[in-house]
Order: structure tokens, then sequence, then C-alpha cells
């Protein structure tokens, strides 16, 4: 596996897959292993996916300072990723919580990105703001699934600010177009593959700084490419317009009947969209 030292000294991993000119990917999570990403829905056929495995996941080294996990630190990471590679620019992806990675590196290095990808992209690096009905409208759009009673009951307590593991769990299928066995292995993988001692430190106290962040992606001249799910809940399409509409060069590009995993719900399509806006 390649590896390389971020500027702490920590050992980090990264994964290659696939042919052509090089995307590299952020995994969400937070602070999950890059392996839940895959091929990204059939990518590798066209692009060499280099998926980073963040300090602490995966195949990469915990570090010794653990406040590390910072989202705002992380960027340092992507950078000596960057200068390992050798690239003066990048094509970048981050998906989920990732995005909040990508969105930073992007705005503290405009000049190394050659095009920004972000898959159904979390919103606390921008500090959008995203109502309880918000989420509940749009999974609404999904009352005739068998499990939706039991999952609407739970997300409506977790937007309450009632959230427990078990209502988390509840609300799994909404993450998802189809609740089958590829979604189920995929959400089950999830806590294993999560580092839970750095998810709170991702996204702690100096993690983000909306205004300044805001500030840079005006003046960022790369384009951007924002791909959500029609029916995620993490992401609304509402939200996801309002953080589209936060570069100058950004297209928005809803999926019919999407949620949180694109590639996953619609390969196809995902792969159509993302190698049409990359060349």
């Amino acid at each position: 596996m390649p590896t390389f030292s971020a500027s702490d000294g920590t050992s980090l991993v990264f994964h290659t897959d696939g042919d052509g000119p090089p995307l590299v990917c952020l995994p969400g999570g937070p602070m999950r292993a890059s392996s839940y990403l895959g091929d990204l829905g059939g990518l590798t056929a066209r692009r060499r996916l280099i998926r980073l495995d963040l300090r602490g996941t995966g195949d990469s080294a915990t570090p010794r300072d653990p406040m590390s996990y910072r989202c705002d630190l992380l960027v340092d990471d992507v950078e000596a990723l960057r200068v390992h590679l050798g690239v003066e620019q990048m094509d970048l992806l981050g998906h989920s919580a990732g995005a909040n990675i990508a969105v930073g590196y992007a705005a503290r290095h405009p000049d190394r990105i050659a095009r920004l990808l972000l898959v159904t992209p979390s919103v606390m690096a921008v500090g959008i703001e995203i109502t309880p009905e918000d989420r509940l409208a749009v999974v609404r759009e999904r009352e005739g699934e068998p499990w939706f009673a039991d999952a609407y009951a739970a997300l409506e307590e977790i937007t309450q600010g009632r959230a427990t593991p078990e209502r988390w769990e509840a609300v799994a299928p909404f993450w998802y177009r189809r609740w089958d066995e590829t979604a189920q292995a995929l959400q089950a993988a999830d806590t294993e593959e999560k580092n839970q001692e750095a998810v709170p430190v991702f996204a702690g106290e100096g993690a983000f700084d909306p205004q300044a962040t805001r500030a840079a992606l005006a003046d960022l001249t790369a384009p951007v490419l924002l791909i959500a799910g029609e029916v995620d809940v993490a992401g609304p399409p509402r939200a996801m317009a309002e953080f589209a509409g936060l570069f100058p060069k950004a297209e928005l590009v809803v999926q019919a009947e999407g949620s949180h995993h694109p590639w996953v719900d619609d390969p196809a399509q995902f792969v159509s969209m993302v190698n049409e806006f990359l060349g």
C-alpha cells in the first residue's frame, strides 16, 4: 500500500485503483475508512481513484495527538498527499463529512484545485442551516416503504434533540435508495470502519470558520460539481442549492430518487454525471 508522511510524521495510506487521470477521494463518516467508497460505481473504468485513509482510520497510523483529528487540521494531510503525488493541481472529491475537508482545502489552496466534486456534502464547514422540517419533508417522499413508519418516528425524535443509538439505527434506511442487502452490508460496516474516538474531535471547537470559508469559496475559479440526492435526509436539495450558490462556477445535479450514497443508488447515472464533469 502506498504511504506518505504527514507534516507531524504520522504515516498515512492511500489506495489506488483504476486507469486514467487521478481523482483524489476523501471519505465521510466522519472519520470512516475509505474502503466503503469502493470503485464509486465504476469510475475506475476511466479514472484512477486515490482513496485516502484519514489519520487513525483504515490502514493509516494513529497520530500521537488526538486533537489532530480536527477537520481544519486534516486539510494539511490532503496537501501532504498532493505533494507526495507530485502534481501541481488535482481533481478532488469529498463525500458527506469528507466534503468539509475538501471545501477547507479549496479555501486554503485554491490554486491547487483543478476541479472540485462534492457528493451529498455535509454543510458544517459553510454554516448552512438545515431545519428539522427540511429533513422530514424529503423523507416523506418515501412513505410507501415497509420500514417507513418506524424510521420516520425515530427521525422525528432525533430532529427534536432526542437521539439515541437505537433511533440512529432505525433511520438507517433513509441513507439509501433501496434498503437491500447491499445497503444493509454497507451500513453494518459503518461502525467498525469508523474511528469513534475521532468523531467528536472532527467537528470540535475551532474546526470550522464558516464566514471565512464562504469568503474564500466566492473567489474559487475552479469548476465545481455538487451532486445531491432527491430524498437525502442528510443534505436536502434546498440546502444543497444554497451550498452550490457559494461558488462562482458551480453546477448542482439532483439525482432522481437518490439518497446519501448516489454511486450505490444508481451507479450508471452517477458515473455518467461525474465523467461528464471531469471530461
